[in-house]
């Protein structure tokens, strides 16, 4: 596995997405817990170490299936990521509400990375508006050791 540095981190090269797991008899929000917590095993065991997960993935159950994938290794074994949804408007005032749910879905105590998700030309004023504290809630929760890293994820139209 190759590794890539960033600000401490030793990132492997590959990372592991939650967006498309095994699901069972066709159902989405059905994950197989079995075969994902294999694949994961086996992801681990050839070097990966950054896990991709997020809030509306599989109907909502990605995160919970990830957090219990990965309860089987050491904490400081892997790096995990997942998002805050803005992308669904009425969320932005529930930053506090989704970011605790979403610590309780993956029995993690903290994120190594937190990225606001799917930033576009759709979204981006309500992302920046200060009435939904989205930012500062966030940089708090970094400062108290609950997120590692902010960051954001783009899918908005190349001019």
């Amino acid at each position: 596995m190759l590794y890539k540095d960033f600000q401490g981190c030793k990132l492997s090269a590959l990372g592991f997405g939650a967006m498309r797991l095994p699901v069972l008899d066709g159902d989405d929000g059905t994950i197989d817990q079995a075969a994902t917590e294999e694949m994961v095993a086996y992801a681990i065991g050839h070097g990966v170490n950054y896990f991709d997960t997020a809030w509306g993935y599989h109907n909502g159950t990605s995160e919970a299936a990830m957090g219990r994938a990965l309860a089987a290794f050491p904490r400081d074994s892997f790096y995990l990521a997942t998002k805050f949804p803005g992308y669904d408007l009425s969320n932005m005032d529930k930053v506090e509400e989704i970011f605790e749910a979403q610590l309780e879905r993956t029995g993690m105590e903290y994120f190594d990375f937190y990225l606001i998700h799917n930033v576009c030309e759709l979204n981006i004023d309500e992302y920046l508006n200060p009435a939904h504290g989205i930012m500062p809630y966030l940089l708090k929760q970094k400062e108290a050791g609950r997120i590692r890293h902010v960051g954001f994820s783009a899918h908005g139209a190349i001019p």
